[in-house]
């Protein structure tokens, strides 16, 4: 069953957003990596790339699809994680915890379009 932790944002598209001051800390949600099976490859923009909210940013590809990644605010990119690139399935592992990029945010105020995680649960079960 898919875990949904309290305390971060959530889009649509699965994709969540951890804020540490004016970065956005964003990954796939636990309930993603589940949809998607075992994670093979995470294609991930470069530092210093920019995206508007909903802009697609990368991809992830699983052995039974791939699904391309939506950032859910606007904003900079300042760090990858690049240990993505040589183990995938560390998403499978702790989607929380292994994040995919970071983004120095443009307008904080994006996140009052994302749900919580009692909104993003209901989202998901209706799926």
């Amino acid at each position: 069953m898919a875990k949904f932790e309290d305390g971060l944002y959530y889009s649509e598209t699965h994709e969540y957003v951890r804020v540490e001051g004016n970065i956005a800390v964003i990954g796939i949600s636990d309930y993603a990596q589940h949809a998607l099976g075992t994670v093979v490859y995470v294609d991930m923009p470069e530092v210093d790339d920019e995206f508007e909210a909903g802009d697609e940013f990368g991809a992830v590809e699983s052995v039974k699809a791939a699904s391309d990644l939506n950032c859910p605010v606007g904003g900079t990119v300042v760090e990858v994680n690049e240990a993505l690139e040589d183990e995938p399935g560390l998403l499978n592992k702790d989607a929380f915890a292994n994040w995919i990029i970071k983004v120095e945010m443009s307008d904080a105020s994006e996140l009052d379009d994302l749900m919580d995680a009692k909104a993003y649960e209901e989202f998901c079960s209706k799926e």
